[in-house]
């Protein structure tokens, strides 16, 4: 009965262990009101010339790209990650994706990103809003015909 009650506090341990040093598998998101080229293009910039990440694929038409550095988080080994700019029906969305870092960084990419969208286009536009469809107009009354009985004369 003993030996049993080790064994799971050892696989509660374990497992705490896994769950701390396990890298985050989701990516952070963030939903701006800057144009796609506008966000794809502080990305490329942000990247390159303010971090001096190595950008090993972009895709301006498909509004994505590929980055590796060397991560501190990871004792110094290379790192990869990618940027997407995603075009809603009135803003953009970015994702962010560290899959070998934990979250946090993403966290930290994604902000510095918003910030240098803020520093080179301003505030960004709010989208203005949707209108409501447009009423139909009413239906004109219809004369009466010929054959209707006609109102008795009061």
């Amino acid at each position: 009965m003993m030996r049993i009650g080790r064994l799971g506090i050892w696989a509660t341990a374990l497992a705490a262990a896994l769950a701390i040093a396990t890298p985050a598998w989701a990516r952070s998101e963030a939903e701006v009101g800057y144009s796609r080229q506008q966000a794809f293009s502080a990305a490329l910039r942000y990247l390159r010339v303010d971090l001096g990440y190595e950008v090993t694929e972009k895709d301006a038409d498909a509004a994505y790209l590929l980055f590796s550095f060397a991560a501190p988080e990871l004792s110094g080994k290379i790192a990869h990650g990618s940027v997407e700019v995603v075009q809603r029906q009135r803003t953009v969305r970015l994702f962010v994706n560290l899959p070998e870092l934990p979250s946090y960084c993403e966290e930290l990419l994604k902000r510095g990103l918003l910030d240098k969208l803020r520093a080179e286009y301003g505030e960004p536009v709010e989208p203005a809003p949707e209108k409501p469809p447009a009423k139909k107009p009413e239906p004109e009354p219809k004369p009466p015909s010929d054959d209707a009985p006609a109102a008795p004369d009061a």
